[in-house]
C-alpha cells in the first residue's frame, strides 16, 4: 500500500493554479490586443468623422442663419406650414445611436435621455420612435411604442441622400398632420473625450427671433422673390439640420469608442501585473516547495 504524503496534493494544487494563471494572463494579452486594434481603427475613423462636422457646421449654421434674417424681413414669410405650432398629442423622437457597442455610455445615454423625455416632456402624448442606429432599434422593438425601422440602418451607408430620405419622413408626416413635434435626441461631438446628449426640436421650426438667431439688419437681393427663397430654404434647412445631428452623433460615437477601447487596454495592462505578479509567486511557491522536499529527502536518507 502506497502511502502519498501531504506535500504531494500541495505541490499539485501549486501546479494547477499555475496552468490556471498563465491560462489567464494569455487570455488578457489577447483581449489587450484586440481592444488596442479597435482603438486604433476608431482613432482611424475618427478623424474622418470630425473633419465632415467641422466642415459641416459653419453651413449649417450659416444657412439657419440666412433664413432666419430672410424670414424676419418679410411680412408673413414666417406663416410656414414647417413653423405650425399645434397642441402636442402626437410626437415622434428620433434617438441616435450607433450600430456597434464597445463604446461605453454612449448608446445608454441615448436611451436614457429618450425616455427622460417620454416619461416628462410628453408624458400624455401618443409617442413614436424613428430609431436611428441598430442599438435604439433592438431596445425599442421590444417596447410598447410604435416603431418606424426602415431608417435604422443609415450608417450601413452614411450619405446625405440616405439622411435626407428619414428627414423627408419626418417632415412630410408633420405637414400631414402625423406628429404635431418631432425631436432628436443625439450626442454632440465636442472632442474625443466629450460627448454631451442634445434633445432638440427639429419640428416645428424654432422662432427665428432667439437670442442666438437674431436677425440683423443685411440687405439681401432676392430672386425671384422673398417668399420662394424662404420655401425653398426651409426644407434645405431642415434636411441639413438633420444631417448634422447625424454626422454628430458618427463623430462622437468613434470618439468614445476611441476612448473606451483605450481605457480598457490600460486596464488589461493593470490585470496583466497583478496576473503576472500572482504568477511569479506562484512559481516560487511551487520551486520553494521542491527544494524542502529534495532536503527532506536527504535528510532521511542521510538518517539511515
Amino acid at each position: 500500500m502506497r502511502v502519498t504524503s501531504p506535500d504531494f496534493y500541495k505541490y499539485n494544487s501549486l501546479m494547477a493554479n499555475l496552468k490556471e494563471v498563465k491560462q489567464r494572463i494569455n487570455s488578457v494579452i489577447s483581449t489587450q490586443q484586440i481592444t488596442k486594434a479597435m482603438k486604433m481603427v476608431s482613432a482611424a475613423k475618427l478623424r474622418r468623422a470630425q473633419d465632415r462636422i467641422i466642415q459641416m457646421r459653419p453651413f449649417s449654421q450659416k444657412l439657419t442663419a440666412i433664413l432666419n434674417n430672410v424670414s424676419a424681413a418679410s411680412e408673413g414669410a414666417t406663416d410656414l406650414v414647417y413653423a405650425e405650432k399645434r397642441e402636442v398629442k402626437k410626437v415622434l423622437l428620433v434617438p441616435v445611436t450607433s450600430d456597434k457597442g464597445l463604446c461605453g455610455a454612449f448608446n445608454t445615454n441615448v436611451i436614457k435621455a429618450t425616455n427622460l423625455a417620454i416619461r416628462t416632456q410628453f408624458a400624455g402624448a401618443e409617442v413614436t420612435i424613428l430609431p436611428v442606429g441598430k442599438k435604439a432599434f433592438e431596445y425599442y422593438k421590444k417596447s410598447k411604442f410604435t416603431v418606424v425601422g426602415q431608417y435604422s440602418t443609415l450608417f450601413h451607408d452614411l450619405s446625405f441622400e440616405n439622411i435626407r430620405a428619414a428627414a423627408n419622413y419626418a417632415m412630410d408626416a408633420f405637414v400631414d398632420g402625423e406628429f404635431d413635434q418631432v425631436i432628436l435626441v443625439f450626442n454632440e461631438f465636442k472632442n474625443v473625450a466629450t460627448q454631451i446628449i442634445r434633445t432638440e426640436q427639429f419640428l416645428p421650426m424654432a422662432s427665428a427671433e432667439t437670442e442666438e438667431t437674431t436677425a440683423t439688419e443685411t440687405d439681401y437681393i432676392l430672386e425671384p422673390s422673398r417668399e420662394f427663397i424662404i420655401e425653398e430654404l426651409v426644407p434645405k434647412a431642415l434636411r441639413t439640420q438633420f444631417f448634422k445631428a447625424i454626422l454628430e452623433s458618427n463623430a462622437s460615437e468613434h470618439g468614445a469608442r476611441m476612448t473606451a477601447m483605450d481605457k480598457a487596454t490600460e486596464n488589461a495592462g493593470d490585470l496583466l501585473k497583478e496576473l503576472k505578479l500572482m504568477y511569479n509567486r506562484s512559481r516560487q511557491a511551487a520551486i520553494t516547495n521542491e527544494i524542502l522536499e529534495i532536503v527532506a529527502g536527504a535528510e532521511a536518507l542521510g538518517g539511515k
